[in-house]
């Protein structure tokens, strides 16, 4: 629960210590005195978006400090989760607006984001203000009221699982099947692949394999070609050895007589022996190059294949290995998609029969809620003097959502005979509020939230009604801490602890003070709000009769 506030240089106040109690903690005080401000501070404190405005004229900063004690298990769990200290299962929570306009938030000294504080904030405190009346007005709110009443959500929970399963499922298929189209041209693109790359079982560096023996393989028949034509003018028809020989013949006459004639004719001999073996040689040599002609052409054609698809596809030979191993399994992955879409279709079939079991279920069980929900709802309004308000769920079945298919609208009937129609068209800012009170009540008991505060929810009611709705605030504050903000005896007397918002001069400034009254502050301020300024002896005597009637209650 909300243990103290301590407020500094908040607008017009200028410094504040306001103890709380676990009951009902009423304030009051003359319109303009600050009742206000004070909810903004709680607001601030709680995460909420504030501006410079509110720091006092002056001022560096304001100060907003909240001590909260008895933390829930679930406040508890997650402080643990953010591994913030809790020692005794209390925590302070400050925020620090800077005339600047920047602001510091921190949760025991350590500082905390403002999306922190709203987050520990939302289960620390529930404000009602006129603007939550408008819950009443939006029927989409309602059947989260509904739900909050009947506090269980095990349906909706599993529910919820199954729809968002079938939810995730539906998408698969929407963006499997919006890239069908692709996947169709995609698929296409990789068979041609496949095909022309598949076709030549192609090796990591084949390519060059083949170049050079392609090459060895040219340059053997060029070999041959030169070996035969070296022969051929060793031995053909005009060859080298018959014109040695003839040399020999025209000089065999005269080497006799001359010394340096017979050394040539030795020479030309030796030449002629050289020449014959040397084309036996070339003879043998030509005999044991091979040249196979088939393969010459194959070795060709293949590379003419290969060098085909490398300006094709424009990479390597190791590429096209890479290109068509790639293409492989894609094509595979796209047949799997085929699979994906068969096995998605059957589940999506699976859980919409699932889910609209569940949600028929869950529709039963709300049906059922509806039904104490009226019966509680109707028996709190009677209380608060709203006797002849008939109020009925319009419990409907609609498309499947992430709340079940249910659709529900809560309808009333503020006079007899009259059909109920929406509240949003009939109920007057009075009704709202009581509504709303009833509301509140109905599930006191069943939220974890310690704290609920109450700000004008006196609007538009007196009399009677006024003191009912003070008589629920006390109710409730037996379960639940109360802060409420009024400007009527009804419900002030009701208090267990009353606090007076007080707005004074001190100087040339302005000062709003905060106090805490004993019964002879709080007679003084009850005889105020019932009779005005400088009550009678009469007033104040009836101020104490009705703050001791309340205290009986």
């Amino acid at each position: 629960m909300l243990k103290e506030i301590y407020i500094q240089n908040l607008a017009v106040i200028k410094e504040a210590v306001i103890p709380l109690d676990s009951r009902l903690n009423i304030f009051t005080g003359e319109t303009g005195a600050g009742k206000s401000i004070l909810i903004n501070g709680i607001n601030a404190v709680l995460g909420q978006r504030c501006t410079k405005d509110i720091v006092r004229t002056g001022c560096d900063k304001a100060v907003i400090t909240a001590l909260f004690t008895n933390l829930s298990r679930e406040v508890c769990y997650k402080l643990d989760e953010l591994g913030i200290t809790h020692d005794d299962e209390e925590i302070t929570v400050t925020r620090e607006i800077s005339a600047d306009g920047g602001s510091v938030s921190r949760i025991n000294h350590r500082t905390a984001s403002a999306a922190l504080l709203k987050e520990i904030g939302s289960m620390l405190i529930n404000i009602h203000g006129q603007h939550d009346n408008q819950i009443l007005l939006d029927s989409d709110k309602h059947l989260q009221i509904l739900d909050d009443f009947g506090g269980d959500y095990t349906l909706l929970n599993e529910y919820r699982v199954t729809f968002k399963e079938l939810q995730q499922t539906a998408r698969r298929l929407g963006e499997l099947k919006k890239l069908e189209q692709t996947r169709i041209e995609r698929s296409r693109q990789l068979n041609e692949i496949i095909d022309d790359i598949g076709e030549l079982e192609l090796r990591e560096g084949e390519d060059d394999e083949l170049e050079r023996e392609y090459e060895n393989a040219k340059n053997s028949e060029k070999t041959i070609i030169a070996i035969k034509s070296a022969v051929s003018a060793l031995t053909g028809e005009e060859n080298a050895s018959d014109m040695i020989v003839s040399a020999e013949t025209e000089l065999a006459g005269f080497t006799d007589a001359n010394e340096k004639l017979n050394s040539l004719y030795e020479r030309l001999s030796a030449a002629e022996i050289e020449l014959a073996d040397i084309a036996s040689e070339l003879e043998s040599l030509a005999d044991k190059v091979e040249l196979d002609g088939q393969r010459l052409e194959y070795l060709g054609t293949r590379l003419n294949s290969i060098n085909k698809l490398k300006r094709k596809y424009a990479t390597d030979c190791e590429g096209l290995v890479k290109l068509y191993d790639d293409a492989c399994r894609e094509v595979m992955q796209l047949e799997s998609s085929d699979t994906e879409i068969k096995e998605l279709l059957a589940k999506r079939e699976e859980l919409l029969h699932k889910v609209t079991e569940q949600a028929k279920a869950l529709y039963e069980y709300r049906e059922q809620v509806a039904k104490r929900f009226t019966e509680r709802v109707t028996a709190e309004l009677e209380f608060l003097n709203m006797a002849g308000v008939i109020i009925e769920v319009r419990h409907d079945k609609g498309k499947l959502t992430v709340n079940g298919m249910d659709s529900v609208e809560f309808l009333i009937s503020a006079n007899k005979g009259e059909e109920p129609k929406p509240i949003s068209k009939i109920a007057s800012g009075g009704e709202l509020s009581r509504i709303m009170l009833a509301l509140k009540s109905v599930i006191a008991d069943k939220d974890s939230i310690p704290t609920m505060i109450f700000d004008e929810i006196d609007t538009g009611v007196s009399g009677k009604a006024a003191q009912k709705i003070g008589i629920k605030l006390r109710e409730i504050g037996r379960v639940r801490q109360v802060i409420c903000v009024t400007h009527l005896s009804q419900i002030a007397v009701m208090a267990n602890n009353h606090l007076l918002i007080e707005k004074q001069i001190a100087g040339e400034r302005t000062e709003t003070h905060v106090m805490q009254l004993d019964m002879d502050g709080r007679v003084a301020e009850i005889a105020r709000i019932m009779g005005g300024d400088d009550p009678s002896a009469l007033m104040l005597d009836n101020a104490r009769a009705e703050i001791e009637k309340a205290a009986e209650i």
